[in-house]
């Protein structure tokens, strides 16, 4: 045996076999549950329904309203719980593959897990009766408000929406380019399922780069103008696209490309190597 294959066996047994991918594909479920129901919702704030926000907040409220919603809000942060602990066990033991163990990719899934813990407590919350921290859009504004305050408040502000849209690029990027098929372990899957995949991970990501790209071009916004009123949540900034030239269509299509995310997701549940 090699040096190589016993230091990648003992990455891959510190990383908790079983239970770190029970916890990854929980994770990723949970977050398809998410996209889904703020695509539904986006769709509907395109055609002019009365309808609340096309976010998160608004995709546990819709879910709380099932049968059974309680037990399925819980059920959605539980699972982002467990995404927080695959990211972060990634963080720690590296991530699958044999290049897992890079410096970048430690940061990236640090950074992850950051992400996640905030998403995690907002849905806990929400499910624990606390209202899950309230609107995106005054959270946006309240903590870019915050922000300005601070000693080079501004240039803080606007490295955040840099940061926020470069990352929002990346994502778009990286699902054109098709860099999650590194990531699927497809076999056995007919050439249908994989072109299927294939679809809904480009067209799904592109769709969630761009509104993550959007909403960072919005806090830089807020910065240069130094007016946290123009910094934008989820739900503003869908709702953005509907004041371009393609007007409430490029918000049918955006939201269709979320909820296909959400598919995606559901298929890396299925299929991811973690």
């Amino acid at each position: 045996m090699s040096a190589d294959v016993a230091k990648e066996g003992v990455r891959t047994a510190s990383r908790g076999g079983t239970g770190r991918a029970v916890t990854a594909r929980c994770g990723l479920a949970a977050r398809g549950v998410l996209y889904v129901l703020t695509g539904l919702l986006a769709v509907r704030v395109a055609f002019g329904e009365p309808v609340g926000e096309a976010d998160r907040q608004g995709a546990l409220e819709t879910l709380a309203g099932q049968p059974f919603g309680g037990v399925l809000v819980w059920a959605v942060g539980i699972g982002l719980v467990g995404m927080v602990l695959w990211r972060a066990s990634e963080a720690a033991f590296g991530a699958a593959g044999p290049r897992g163990d890079r410096t970048g990719k430690r940061l990236a899934s640090a950074a992850r897990a950051a992400f996640y813990t905030g998403a995690a407590f907002s849905v806990l919350s929400f499910a624990a009766g606390s209202g899950g921290g309230g609107s995106g859009d005054d959270q946006s504004r309240d903590m870019t408000a915050r922000a300005l305050q601070l000693p080079a408040g501004q240039w803080l502000v606007g490295a955040a929406g840099l940061g926020i849209a470069a990352a929002g690029i990346g994502i778009a990027v990286r699902a054109a380019r098709r860099r999650f098929r590194d990531h699927l372990r497809m076999g056995g899957a007919s050439a249908g399922w994989r072109r299927a995949v294939e679809f809904l991970g480009v067209s799904g990501g592109v769709c969630r780069g761009a509104v993550f790209a959007v909403a960072g071009g919005f806090v830089c916004h807020a910065a240069l103008r130094y007016d946290p009123g123009r910094a934008k949540g989820v739900d503003d900034t869908l709702r953005s696209f509907t004041a371009t030239p393609a007007g409430p269509w490029l918000l049918v299509a955006v939201a269709v490309g979320l909820m296909l995310f959400g598919v995606f997701s559901w298929a890396m549940a299925r299929w991811r190597e973690v």
